[in-house]
């Protein structure tokens, strides 16, 4: 069974070994996170060179390129060595992700729809991501780009709230006012608080 937890990459080493169109899909998302990636591949698609942030190692996979790190994506075309990559990474407690097989699999990385710190998750646990990505592109066209700007002011206005009021039971009666509110009414409402 999967633990939905975020994670905060900063303090992990990143290594995906392939350079195939699914590896490279890999890596733009973990870039979205701020999160520098090495990537170890024999061949990279030409896109690989775009991007920034990156550490691209033109080789075979070897063990040595994953002994540091704690996250690994194994996205070859090869599924022997995917799942000799896996068998590696399980034994030396590391997190990594079979991208053609669930089952050896520590951790997959559920669809997602990010609008600044809101960040929306949808997983069905790897049994049909098809329906996992419709339903974060039904949830992309609800909750659109102004939930970014939409939970920043709530940032500002929750910590003005627990700076200015000591009552938790107030605390909370005052936040869930504000969060019934939509955008443009919370900011009239935010000039009582910032």
């Amino acid at each position: 069974m999967l633990y939905p937890v975020n994670l905060e990459l900063d303090q992990f080493e990143i290594v995906i070994v392939g350079g195939g169109e699914v590896a490279y899909r890999k890596c733009k998302n973990f870039l979205e996170f701020n999160k520098s990636v090495k990537v170890i591949a024999p061949h990279f698609l030409d896109s690989f060179y775009e991007l920034e942030n990156v550490v691209l190692v033109q080789d075979k996979y070897d063990e040595r390129y994953i002994e540091s790190s704690q996250i690994v994506v194994a996205a070859t075309d090869n599924r022997l060595v995917n799942e000799e990559i896996a068998k590696y990474c399980h034994q030396h407690k590391k997190l990594v992700n079979v991208v053609d097989n669930r089952m050896l699999s520590n951790y997959i990385v559920p669809s997602y729809v990010k609008r600044g710190d809101l960040l929306l998750s949808v997983s069905t646990g790897g049994k049909s991501p098809a329906l996992a990505k419709k339903i974060s592109r039904e949830l992309a066209v609800e909750y659109d780009d102004s939930y970014e700007e939409y939970v920043n002011l709530l940032g500002s206005l929750r910590e003005a709230i627990m700076k200015r009021y000591e009552d938790v039971g107030v605390r909370r009666k005052l936040i869930k006012e504000l969060i019934s509110l939509d955008y443009e009414a919370l900011k009239e409402e935010s000039r009582k608080y910032l």
